[in-house]
């Protein structure tokens, strides 16, 4: 992927916001002040309103106890709590209850560049990261349809910590086409034993962690989750990141850049998968992260996942893998790492990787570095380049276990292929095209190779 740094700009988005609240008629868009409407503008049939309950929307009142009534009433009531369009001031902590929607006005997507529907702006939890999360979801529980902002965060490196966003805790809970402008923990669903989650449609520039996944013991799956700065860059929200200092050599878009991505890289973890049985995750993306998957045991056990049409682009560790659970392991089809992958020696799991695309980053070494006793197996990918520092490493590295390598293109004729070194075990490299013939194996495992084509 070729990173966009188009630039919409700090005046930009504010006319964009201004001129949406002109055609609608709206008065005193800036800051956290919301749209003035109606208690039954944009109501949904059914649903318990919480303008009912005295939440005022106004991004200056505190509308947290409000909130938490028209949730509690919701649950004898239709099951639907419905919050229209507004600025929703949160000092402290929700609780959805069990078979409770909160629900937003956006029908579809918002983003943070038009905040023109329900958006949530959180100042509770701030400097605690182990405070009490802004949203629980309790059993069946699920929250869609909204925006979801700290107006008190601040641009690296005086980054706050908060506690997480939303926090799941049951079985079949929903996160559904919410976005968040700049979360330090998005969303947690692995500090409490749940079952079934399901998470589609979430896009956000989150700061620490994108998405915990622990302690599921059903299937959960995850769909369709973009985790990108521009969440933050592009709003038309209150307070927007610095402008550049005087005498910046660059665009606006490229001072923030420079700001939040060598932040990123140190800091965030995209997805930390642990206990998992099984995971299923599709349609996901993760950039700018110090690791973009991130498989481990965190206390409860290992996983296992399948994970699709996603990838980890622009990061020092696109996967690393130090735990799975050995009869299971991790898939990866159809995927594209702009990164690393790297397994540890704790790692028993069988990792698959199949249909992928490697391309590399300034910085990349090795495109896999296989350090695990467990099984390695790499299917139909094609590496394009690495060793970019040019430190005579190859693309792929195994110390340890066991390697099957099968219908590879390798495309640098300069730079080392294979090396196997002296931990490795066994394996089978067939039907790979190479552009020279440098396959080296320093082990005493046994290894074959057939229908290689070495040009």
């Amino acid at each position: 992927m070729t990173y966009d740094v188009g630039n919409i700009g700090r005046d930009a988005a504010r006319k964009v916001a201004l001129g949406i609240a002109g055609l609608l008629g709206i008065a005193g868009l800036s800051g956290c002040v919301a749209p003035q409407v109606s208690p039954r503008m944009g109501s949904v049939d059914g649903a318990v309103n919480v303008k009912d309950f005295g939440a005022a929307g106004d991004g200056k009142v505190d509308d947290t106890q409000a909130i938490q009534k028209a949730l509690n009433a919701a649950t004898t009531n239709g099951g639907v709590c419905f919050l229209p369009a507004g600025s929703y001031r949160i000092d402290g902590s929700l609780t959805v209850p069990e078979s409770v929607m909160m629900k937003g006005s956006y029908e579809g997507i918002p983003h943070p560049k038009y905040p023109i529907g329900t958006v949530l702006h959180i100042y509770g939890g701030k400097g605690d990261e182990n405070g009490i999360p802004t949203i629980i979801l309790k059993f069946n529980a699920g929250v869609r349809n909204l925006m979801i902002h700290y107006p008190e965060q601040q641009a690296p490196p005086h980054v706050i910590p908060y506690p997480w966003t939303i926090r799941i805790d049951g079985e079949m809970c929903q996160v559904v086409d919410v976005a968040m402008t700049n979360p330090y923990q998005m969303i947690d669903t692995g500090s409490k034993v749940n079952e079934l989650h399901f998470i589609r449609n979430v896009f956000a520039c989150p700061l620490k962690t994108g998405i915990y996944i622990d302690q599921c013991y059903d299937i959960g799956r995850i769909e369709n989750v973009h985790l990108n700065p521009n969440l933050w860059k592009r709003i038309g929200l209150e307070p927007m990141l610095p402008a550049p200092p005087k005498g910046f050599a660059g665009t606006e878009d490229a001072y923030w850049n420079k700001i939040l991505i060598p932040y990123l890289k140190e800091n965030l973890v995209g997805f930390k998968i642990g206990k998992t049985d099984w995971e299923y995750i599709s349609n996901c993306f993760v950039i700018f992260a110090k690791q973009g998957f991130l498989f481990d045991d965190f206390g409860y056990g290992p996983g296992n996942a399948i994970v699709t049409q996603s990838g980890s682009d622009i990061a020092p560790i696109g996967v690393q893998v130090n735990q799975t659970q050995p009869h299971a392991g991790i898939q990866f089809v159809n995927c594209q790492f702009m990164s690393t992958v790297r397994t540890g020696p704790k790692n028993k799991g069988p990792v698959k990787i199949t249909s992928s695309g490697f391309w590399v980053i300034d910085e990349t070494l090795e495109q896999i570095v296989h350090e695990s006793p467990g099984t390695m197996i790499l299917n139909a990918c094609h590496f394009s380049n690495w060793d970019m520092p040019g430190k005579g490493v190859p693309c792929i590295r195994a110390a340890a276990g066991r390697l099957i390598l099968s219908n590879c293109e390798f495309m640098q004729k300069d730079k080392k292929s294979v090396i196997l070194e002296k931990n490795f075990v066994a394996g089978t490299i067939t039907g790979c095209q190479f552009r020279n013939g440098s396959i080296t194996n320093s082990s005493k495992g046994r290894l074959e190779l057939f229908a290689n084509i070495y040009e």
